[in-house]
């Protein structure tokens, strides 16, 4: 008996003709995330994929754990693979998954069979097993609607394949399928989430960062380096910009009306973001805004904001409320350190009263009221760039 991580692909097995593209940008995300823990080859079966360690001391467990954060994979396990022998299976099923059916007292099998000489079909496959495990373990009853376990006996061109339950997968499309954007990223909940989204849906993610010593300190910056840590354990590797952005927000206070101070800063940041994406070669931007959150995210506030943008911007969280951003949050384990208490820039000189219902021409006069184009190009050409690679 030989022990493999069994895969199976999600999203892309619905894609034509381009689908081995796809595939094969999901290969290559799979072997570098997995190179780090040793030797270990990789085979492709139609909607699945099988992982094969070469060496015994190969961690099995960490393997899983990194893939169930793969975008792409839809689901992975632990698998047994054995001869195409009806015995043999029915041997390893019981062994193999002893521990599992010990802990539970209803199960069903689930029989596959694409290699179609083998000589039982799916339905004898699912009742021969099932009958012998009856036998073995008293403790167990068949469930063919609610189980606690569903025992899978896969029949394939180069073997048996048998396994409990799988785990879910990332899902989405493999990052790197699906072109490349910026994301404005904030020490907050929603913009790591934001990025986290998008990435889900193969893009590949680069981040700018807005800080404004003095008035933001160090933690704050450390701060949203580790939120991007976490978010590269799905993402892969991002690349962050950070932008000094203190002489702006200054100006902005010296020289326009207070309550519009929000929306020309957010405009600001558009304007500077969109020139150092560009040179990044994304296509788009992101941000973590959703409609009627706060002051700056009022319909009538996220449009002058967009006006000022020369990309496209995506708003994965636009019709989410707090406790779904949350929920998403908590999930990847960006949420604890989102809450630390470490102000972002986007805090600071922050109105009394702000507009909630912006006019663009309002804006366009206060910012004319000073030359800011001088400004703009300077915070362009002293972003730091910082490389942010996943934790293992």
């Amino acid at each position: 008996m030989r022990e493999v991580l069994l895969l199976k692909n999600g999203e892309i097995v619905l894609k034509g003709l381009n689908r081995p593209t796809f595939e094969s940008i999901l290969v290559g995300n799979i072997k570098r995330r997995l190179e780090s823990l040793g030797a270990s080859t990789l085979t492709r079966a139609q909607s699945a994929m099988f992982i094969e360690p070469q060496n015994d001391d190969y961690d099995i467990d960490e393997a899983l754990s990194r893939l169930q954060k793969i975008f792409g994979l839809a689901a992975v396990s632990r698998a047994a693979v054995v001869e195409k022998d009806m015995q043999i299976i029915k041997e390893t099923a019981a062994s193999y998954l002893h521990e599992t059916l010990e802990g539970v007292s209803s199960f069903k099998v689930d029989a596959k069979r694409s290699d179609k000489k083998f000589a039982f079909t799916s339905p004898q496959i699912c009742t021969d097993v099932g009958a012998y495990l009856l036998d073995e373990f008293s403790n167990l009853h068949v469930d063919v609607h609610n189980p606690e376990v569903i025992i899978s006996v896969e029949i394939r061109d180069f073997g048996a394949y048998i396994h409990g339950n799988a785990m879910p997968g990332a899902g989405g499309m493999p990052v790197g399928s699906n072109g490349r954007a910026a994301v404005l990223i904030s020490g907050g909940i929603d913009s790591p989430v934001a990025a986290y989204m998008l990435a889900k849906r193969g893009v590949t993610i680069n981040a700018i960062h807005f800080e404004s010593p003095p008035y933001t300190s160090e933690r704050a910056r450390l701060k949203v380096m580790e939120l991007l840590k976490i978010v590269s354990e799905y993402s892969g590797r991002v690349v962050c910009h950070v932008v000094p952005f203190t002489r702006i927000q200054e100006e902005i206070r010296k020289n326009c009306p207070e309550e519009l101070f929000t929306v020309i800063m957010r405009r600001f940041m558009m304007k500077v973001a969109c020139e150092i994406a560009k040179k990044r070669g994304c296509q788009a931007l992101i941000t973590g805004e959703s409609i009627g959150q706060v002051a700056s995210q009022t319909i009538e506030a996220i449009s002058c904001t967009e006006e000022a943008s020369s990309l496209p911007v995506f708003r994965p969280l636009i019709g989410m409320d707090k406790e779904e951003i949350i929920h998403i949050a908590r999930k990847i384990g960006t949420f604890e350190t989102s809450i630390q208490p470490y102000e972002d820039c986007c805090t600071v000189f922050t109105p009394r009263h702000p507009r909630t219902k912006p006019e663009l021409k309002f804006l366009l006069a206060a910012e004319s009221a000073f030359d800011f184009a001088p400004l703009l190009e300077e915070a362009v050409a002293n972003a730091e760039l910082v490389d942010i690679k996943p934790i293992f």
